[in-house]
């Protein structure tokens, strides 16, 4: 599938990571506000290598709904991430999920939520309040956020234009589904307009019949129907840990084939296993690089792409 047509600038190799693999990273807590007039200078000129080569290249960033936080402040922070990275010339595409808001709606109408194995057991009431919250609310809150800047966000659902096509995982979880397949054509012709796609994870199948899909995992075949140059999951922890309560183990840089062995050692586990096994199969399948970072760090979209230390863990192919 061909990339959409922007001239790269530059002829730069992709800039080298240079964090150390375990530990030495601490969560930005400095403002830009605060700092010297010549120290905002170097940190633009530190960017320029990486804004001269991800130009025209295409970004993933997956926003979790666990990334949110404080809703408000959170959500903007990321607009201007977005916005600023459409500015230099990147071409970002957002995909999102909601799990927490979609349990709290559920809470508040008096239904309980019910999971197996990780997964939301989805009847047609809860399909319909994901609906609402994943369509309705957060895809509105992000693309209104990104907005305030300027008539950039337009959002869409899986359902659009036959986006996503999806099947269902298992009767016995009901109208949760898998991606059977990604038409990106919808989402190549709003970037080559200039705008910013903003992506709820509802699918369908061919008959219509809607499925509530895992937000990772959308993310992931997303960024491969795009041929995108990186997939960004923003989420609640800093990354993938040797030990994952221990910050201090943040692993800055994993091989696809490493995430394979942390899985299967149980170091990674739990909600982390769809993003790291979305980040393994991507790089495999054409995107040069895969992130993960919490999203609640002020700016660590940028931190992560435009500085050579990055605030997360990147994997790469080998």
């Amino acid at each position: 599938m061909t990339a959409v047509a922007v001239p790269e600038t530059g002829g730069e190799s992709t800039p080298s990571r240079v964090a150390p693999e375990i530990g030495g990273k601490s969560t930005p807590s400095r403002t830009a506000a605060g700092l010297p007039v010549a120290t905002k200078a170097a940190v633009l000129c530190d960017a320029l290598p990486y804004i001269r080569r991800f130009a025209g290249r295409i970004i993933v960033a997956k926003y979790g709904g666990s990334a949110i936080g404080d809703e408000a402040a959170s959500l903007a922070r990321f607009a201007e991430d977005i916005v600023l990275l459409r500015s230099i010339g990147m071409l970002p595409v957002v995909v999102h999920g909601g799990g927490p808001q979609i349990g709290a709606l559920m809470e508040r109408l008096g239904k309980v939520p019910v999971f197996r194995d990780g997964l939301r057991v989805t009847d047609s009431e809860t399909l319909d309040i994901a609906r609402m919250v994943l369509v309705g609310k957060v895809n509105r809150d992000i693309v209104g956020a990104i907005n305030v800047h300027g008539p950039l966000a337009v959002g869409l659902s899986g359902e659009d234009a036959g986006l996503i096509v999806a099947s269902q995982r298992d009767p016995s979880l009901g109208y949760v589904g898998d991606v059977d397949s990604v038409d990106s054509s919808i989402l190549r012709r709003l970037v080559a307009e200039g705008l910013v796609p903003v992506v709820a994870t509802i699918g369908s199948d061919l008959s219509g019949q809607a499925y509530n899909i895992n937000a990772d995992t959308v993310a992931g075949a997303v960024a491969e129907s795009l041929e995108a140059e990186k997939l960004v999951f923003l989420t609640d922890v800093d990354g993938i840990r040797r030990e994952p309560s221990d910050p201090a183990t943040l692993i800055s840089r994993l091989a696809a084939d490493e995430i394979d062995a942390l899985i299967a050692s149980s170091v990674i586990a739990d909600g982390m296993i769809p993003k790291a096994q979305a980040c393994a199969r991507a790089v495999r399948h054409g995107v040069a690089s895969a992130h993960v970072l919490d999203g609640r760090v002020e700016h660590a979209l940028i931190l992560e792409l435009l500085t050579p230390e990055g605030v997360g863990t990147m994997v790469v192919p080998r």
